[in-house]
Parts: C-alpha cells; sequence; structure tokens
C-alpha cells in the first residue's frame, strides 16, 4: 500500500498546479509524484511514527506560500527569488496580500490538512496515478512548452545540472553570412568619435522601462514626452537590448561592459576583474557620482557601487526624499541632490554623473499625479514612468545652465523593460527575455554633433555603453570587455540571459532573435522586422540559420 502522507503530498501539488495554471495534462504532474514517491520514502523509513507529520506540514506549508507567487509570476519560488524578496520589495508583497491571492493559499492548506484522512481508503489508486505520471511525463516533458510548469515548488529548489559559469571569451564578431537573411542597415556613427571630448557626460539609467511603452517607438499614448523630445535631438537606437532583466546586474553590464555570470549571484561575477567605466572616466580627468532614487543594500548591488569606483555614490538613505517607500524616494528629492552636486563650485573638472530612477518599478507608486486614469496596474506603471520623465525635463533643464563650463553629453536608455502579460506567464521583468523585458530604449545626445533625429536600427546593448562613451571622449577602451562601440559600422548582436525561473539565453541579430532555454532544450526563432510582438515561431521554416543562432548563443554564454 502506498504510504497515507505520501499519497496526500502528491495531491496537495496536483491542486497547487490547478490552482495556478488552471486544467493541465497529465504529463505535468509527473515531477509531483516523483516529490511524493521520494517522500513515501520517507515515511515507510518512518514506521509509522508521527514525526513524519511535521516534515508534511512544511511541505504542504510551502507549497500553499507558493501558489499566490506562481499565480502573479507565472513560476514557483526559486533560489534567485528568494534571494531577491528583500526589504526594497516589501511594498510590493504588501501589494499583492489580497484576497484573491490568499483564498487559495488557504485552499491548500485546508485540503493538506483534510486529505490524509480521506485518502486511507484510496492510497492504491493514488500510487496507481503517480506511476502513469511519472511514466508520461517523464517520456514527453522535452517536447513539450509548459514555461517551467512541469515542476514544481520543490523541484525548482533543486541545481540543474550544467550550470552555466559565465561568458566565454568575445564571440561578438561578425555573424556568418547565413544570419543576413534579412538585414538590417548597419550605421556608420564614426563621425561622432571624440565629439564629446572634454564635455560633461550624464547617463541616465530608466527604471523597468520597455522601449514598446513610449511614444518615441511607436505607442499610441506617450508617458515620457520630455524623452520623446530629446529624442528628437538625440541619435536613437531602435534595437537597444538589456543583458540581463534585472537592475542590478544590469548596471554590472553597464559600468564593466561585461555579461554576469549565469546562474550565480552577483557576488561571483565581482571577483572577475573589470576595469569599470567610472574609474576609466576618473583616470582621464573626470569627476565622478552615481544618484539612485532605490537602496544599495538589495541583491549586492553596495558591493558593486564600491568596487565601481565612483566619487560620491548616494542611494534613498543618503538623499532623504519626501516620500519613501521600501523601495526608494522620489524623484524629485534626487533630482535636487544631483543638482547641487553638479553645481559643486569648488570642482571644475569635467563630470561623470549616473542618475537611477526608481520610478516604474513595481507596485508603481507616483509621487505626483500622472496622466493616466489608473484603472490597471499598466495605468500606474505609465504613470510611474512620467514621474520618472517629468524628473529627467527637470535634469536636463538644469543642464542649459551658463554657470557649467562645459557642454554636457546626455545618454539615456532602460535598464531592462516590464512584462504584462502579453505573452503566456509573463508579469515583471526578471523571469522571461521576451521584448517587454529585454528591449529597452536608448538615446545619445551630443550638443553640436547630434542634429535632430537619427535612427539606428542596427542591435545595440548595454555592453556597448561603456565603450562607446570612452570612444566619443577619444579615450580607449580597456581589455577584457565583451561590449564594442556604437560608433563602429560593425554588424553587431545583442545578447541577453534570464536565470531566475526557466534558464533562458538569446540574442538578437539583424531582424533576427532566437530563444533557448537550457534546461530542457527547447527553442524558438522570431523575425522581428515582420513579427515585433513575437508571434510566431519560425524556426521551422528557417531551421539551418536557427541551429546557427543557437551555436552562436552557447558560445557566447559559454553553455
Amino acid at each position: 500500500m502506498i504510504p497515507n502522507a505520501a499519497a496526500s503530498v502528491f495531491f496537495v501539488l496536483v491542486l497547487a498546479k490547478l490552482l495556478v495554471i488552471g486544467a493541465a495534462s497529465p504529463w505535468l504532474f509527473w515531477q509531483d509524484a516523483a516529490i511524493a514517491a521520494a517522500f513515501g520514502v520517507l515515511e515507510l523509513a518512518a514506521k509509522g511514527k508521527r514525526w513524519i507529520w511535521i516534515p508534511y506540514a512544511v511541505l504542504v506549508a510551502w507549497i500553499a506560500v507558493n501558489v499566490p507567487v506562481a499565480r502573479v509570476l507565472g513560476s514557483w519560488l526559486t533560489p534567485p527569488m528568494l534571494r531577491a524578496a528583500a526589504g526594497p520589495l516589501a511594498d510590493s508583497i504588501r501589494y499583492y496580500l489580497t484576497p484573491g491571492n490568499l483564498l487559495p493559499l488557504a485552499a491548500v492548506v485546508c485540503f493538506g490538512v483534510v486529505l490524509p484522512f480521506a485518502m486511507k481508503r484510496r492510497r492504491m489508486a493514488a500510487g496507481l496515478v503517480a506511476l502513469i505520471a511519472i511514466v508520461v511525463g517523464a517520456a514527453t516533458t522535452k517536447a513539450k512548452d509548459s514555461t517551467g510548469f512541469e515542476r514544481n515548488a520543490l523541484t525548482v529548489l533543486l541545481p540543474a545540472s550544467g550550470v552555466a559559469g559565465g561568458v566565454a571569451g568575445n564571440p561578438r564578431h561578425r555573424m556568418n553570412p547565413l544570419t543576413r537573411t534579412n538585414p538590417l542597415t548597419r550605421t556608420n556613427l564614426g563621425a561622432l568619435r571624440g565629439s564629446a571630448r572634454g564635455m560633461n557626460i550624464v547617463m541616465v539609467i530608466l527604471e523597468s522601462t520597455a522601449s514598446q511603452y513610449l511614444g518615441l517607438y511607436g505607442a499610441d499614448a506617450d508617458p515620457m514626452p520630455n524623452l520623446t523630445a530629446l529624442g528628437r535631438r538625440s541619435v536613437v537606437f531602435d534595437a537597444a537590448y538589456a543583458v540581463y532583466p534585472e537592475s542590478v546586474k544590469g548596471l554590472y553590464a553597464t559600468l564593466c561592459s561585461r555579461a554576469p555570470r549565469a546562474g550565480a549571484p552577483l557576488q561571483e561575477s565581482l571577483q572577475d576583474s573589470c576595469t569599470s567605466l567610472p574609474a576609466a572616466l576618473g583616470r582621464a580627468g573626470y569627476r565622478t557620482g552615481l544618484f539612485h532614487s532605490g537602496r544599495f543594500a538589495y541583491l549586492g548591488m553596495d558591493a558593486l557601487v564600491k568596487q565601481s569606483g565612483f566619487d560620491v555614490a548616494e542611494d534613498a538613505g543618503a538623499i532623504g526624499g519626501v516620500v519613501r517607500s521600501s523601495f526608494g524616494v522620489d524623484e524629485a528629492s534626487t533630482v535636487a541632490r544631483m543638482r547641487a552636486w553638479i553645481d559643486d563650485e569648488h570642482d571644475t573638472r569635467p563630470f561623470f554623473l549616473v542618475y537611477m530612477p526608481a520610478a516604474g518599478h513595481h507596485p508603481y507608486a507616483s509621487a505626483i499625479p500622472g496622466p493616466f486614469p489608473v484603472n490597471s496596474e499598466f495605468d500606474r506603471y505609465r504613470n510611474a514612468l512620467h514621474e520618472a520623465d517629468q524628473a529627467l525635463g527637470t535634469l536636463l533643464t538644469s543642464l542649459i545652465n551658463p554657470s557649467l563650463i562645459n557642454p554636457t553629453m546626455v545618454l539615456v536608455f532602460g535598464d531592462h523593460g516590464e512584462a504584462f502579460g502579453q505573452h503566456n506567464g509573463n508579469a515583471g521583468h526578471t523571469l522571461s527575455i521576451w521584448e517587454e523585458n529585454v528591449h529597452v530604449p536608448m538615446m545619445l545626445s551630443i550638443p553640436g554633433a547630434t542634429i535632430g533625429e537619427h535612427r539606428v536600427t542596427d542591435p545595440a546593448s548595454v555592453l556597448d555603453v561603456a565603450p562607446t562613451i570612452l570612444d566619443l571622449i577619444g579615450a580607449r577602451a580597456p581589455d577584457g570587455i565583451e561590449g564594442a562601440s556604437l560608433l563602429a559600422p560593425a554588424a553587431r548582436i545583442a545578447p541577453f540571459f534570464a536565470d531566475y525561473s526557466l534558464d533562458w539565453f538569446g540574442l538578437r541579430d539583424g531582424c533576427w532573435k532566437v530563444q533557448y532555454e537550457r534546461r530542457s532544450g527547447r527553442s524558438s526563432l522570431f523575425n522581428l522586422c515582420e513579427d515585433p510582438a513575437e508571434t510566431s515561431d519560425v524556426a521551422g521554416r528557417f531551421q539551418a540559420l536557427h541551429d546557427e543562432l543557437v551555436k552562436r548563443v552557447k558560445q557566447f554564454f559559454a553553455i
């Protein structure tokens, strides 16, 4: 006979999965059956002793907590997600403590309490169901696209074999001609080399800002009109990408021009040698400052900032602010602090200023009224972007100041995007590499050099930011970087990955975008010039191209 607690574990896992994804095929439950079988071995070893119900209660509680998380984010709690669920996200967590999310949690707990009594007469049937699920599921799982829900709240905690340990070399060279089936025009911005020599540099890294929501990139309603106005006198990159859909690792990629290690916390990437952008500019005679409306004490950002070599680095705690949340302070307070730093009359060196707003991050709180009616999370998000845009406008206005000795070059880009269900189970920003997660705005404005709006359709990456800035001021980029100056006419790719839940790796090359999931081996290919919403996987029609790009992904990320 199948042990009573083990059979109950199986059906609690099944209920949890049904509450998250609704009706499901039997093959999705094979890992649930495997966990139940493992628990059955433990129960047999207990030989009827009551202590077995202690681990059973812990398992039920853990499964129950995972249900509202998976309903919101489309993934069970993974180790990276647990590391991220720290103090700065307290407001976001409280936002989801609603009856609609707490009732499923309570349902799993109640089911787990009642089920062992109901299972006494049905244990053999439960064993047969579990055996069928294991056999059928294990045989078919790689052929199915389950968005990771063949796993459960326990198996997501297990490490995957062959975790990538970093990137290999620098294979971002010219692609095989096979990938030029539908090329974009490669733009030569070489005339801009050295055009910002001696200028101040302002770099704005917008929080959770996907290009598709902005008027500058074709959105009907524009939450960021100041950004759009800046774009009219800038080089605008239409195909710019984050390397990783999270602010902290994205900042590392920007400052070091290196992709962070996959499958590892940021601290491991910080062990690699890196000549950071602020350190390089400091040696070139710049004073450097970083001002963040959020908090450095999140996912190791404080260690990154300390190692990067800024002269001044202040976050929400140092800035103060009129409006405070768990994630940070209002943007107006941060802009006021930056303006004071810019106006330091005792330091006349050109400056390198990095501004990282927090507006745009969930739960999309705004310190000022926005133009959109608050009817949905998306409207609240656009109002938060509008607050960031108002702060950007104030900062840009302050740069038109006769007291500034040098003119100021401005580079603005998004750290990552934000998803609102455009693809199945895709919410927030960290879990996937769809366009809404990684396609970001990017624009460069240089007084006297960028006149009018100039669009660049070639792929660009935040990896390219540091070497591009150094190229603009006439400085040499350090060795060992993986980015390249965007001023050169080379045919580029933009790599990206996400490993918070499933291990997604991909790249954009010309019109083509490939996605590869390491654990299952599933992959897809999209022609973004014809299908910008990624609705049609054309891997079957362009198999040779697909295979070549998957090979390049594996080569770059050493997987």
